[in-house]
C-alpha cells in the first residue's frame, strides 16, 4: 500500500518511513523526516496517534496469544519493524505461532527478506492491501496459512489509507469470507475529531501522499460489517483494553485523555 516501485527512493516519502520516524526509528530518509516533521511541528500532539497505535497492536496481539487458540496472523500494511513486531510479540506467548507480513513499501521489502532468514514461521508478501485476492493467492500465504482454521488478521492503521472510491469496507468483506469461524480481525484506524486538529492532519496527508481519511465510529464500525464486535468496541486506541497483559484485563478506569490520543480508535472483531 505504500508504495508501487520494487527500488527504494530516497527522495519521495513514504507512508511507512513517515511511520517509522516518528515511532523514532531510523529506517527514514530526509524527505520522510521533512513530512514528519510538519506533524511534529504544526500538529504537536500527532506522535501519541503513532505510540497509541503501535501500543494497541501489541496489545491486541498478546491478547489474541495468550486468550484464544488462533495461532495464525496476516499483518496487512505490517510498515517497518519497530522494537515489538508481530511474531515477536505472539511467538514469545506461543512458539508455533505463524505470521505473514503484508507491505509493498520497499523499505519494508528489504527487511522482510532479512526475517525471512531468522524465522521460518514468517513470510513478507509484497501484494498491496487493495489486491486482497493477489495476497491469498501469494504461495507465501498458501504455505504458511491454513484457512480452514481461524486466523487473526491485522488492519492496524491501514485502512484509512484506503480512500472511499477503493472500498475499504470489500477489503474486510473479502478476508471475512475467506476465513473460518472463530477469526479475529483487529483494526485501527484515524479517528474523525471533527476538530482543527483532524482536518489540518488529513490535510497534510491527501497532500503529500493523495491519501488518509479520518472516520467517524460509526464508519469504522461499518468496515466490520457481519462481524461481532468485541468488547470494549471501537473506542481511542489507548483505551481498548489498556489493561491487556499475559492474558487478564483490567480496564482501570476511563482516564482523560488528549485530543491528539483520540484520534485514532481500535476495536476487534470475531467471525461468528
Amino acid at each position: 500500500m505504500t508504495g508501487e516501485s520494487s527500488s527504494i527512493d530516497s527522495t519521495r516519502p513514504t507512508i511507512a518511513r513517515v511511520y517509522d520516524y516518528l515511532l523514532g526509528g531510523k529506517d527514514n530518509y530526509a524527505a520522510d523526516r521533512e513530512i514528519g516533521d510538519v506533524f511534529k511541528r504544526d500538529l504537536p500532539g500527532s506522535v501519541a496517534i503513532a505510540f497509541a497505535n503501535r501500543a494497541a497492536l501489541t496489545r491486541a496481539v498478546g491478547e489474541i496469544v495468550t486468550r484464544t487458540g488462533v495461532r495464525q496472523f496476516i499483518d496487512l500494511g505490517s510498515g517497518l519493524p519497530t522494537a515489538d513486531n508481530v511474531h515477536q510479540v505472539a511467538q514469545r506467548r506461543a512458539p508455533e505461532t505463524r505470521v505473514v507480513y503484508v507491505d509493498t513499501d520497499p523499505q519494508v521489502l528489504v527487511h522482510g527478506r532479512a526475517l525471512l532468514e531468522e524465522n521460518d514461521r514468517t513470510r513478507f508478501v509484497p501484494v498491496d492491501v487493495r489486491d486482497p485476492e493477489g495476497i491469498r493467492s501469494h504461495p507465501d500465504t498458501r504455505q504458511l496459512i491454513d484457512f480452514d482454521r481461524p486466523v487473526a488478521v491485522m488492519f492496524s492503521a491501514i485502512l484509512h489509507h484506503v480512500n472511499d472510491d477503493e472500498d475499504p469496507a470489500a477489503i474486510v468483506r473479502y478476508w471475512r469470507g475467506q476465513v473460518s469461524s472463530g477469526s479475529l480481525f483487529f483494526v485501527s484506524h484515524f479517528r474523525s475529531g471533527n476538530n482543527p486538529e483532524t482536518v489540518e492532519a488529513e490535510k497534510v496527508l491527501q497532500e503529500t501522499f493523495g491519501r488518509g481519511r479520518w472516520r467517524t465510529d460509526a464508519e469504522i464500525e461499518a468496515l466490520l460489517d457481519g462481524l461481532e464486535i468485541l468488547e470494549p468496541g471501537i473506542v481511542p486506541a489507548s483505551l481498548w483494553r489498556p489493561g491487556t497483559t499475559a492474558g487478564t484485563y483490567d480496564d482501570g478506569g476511563e482516564r482523560e485523555l488528549t485530543v491528539w490520543e483520540r484520534l485514532i480508535a481500535a476495536g476487534m472483531a470475531r467471525k461468528p
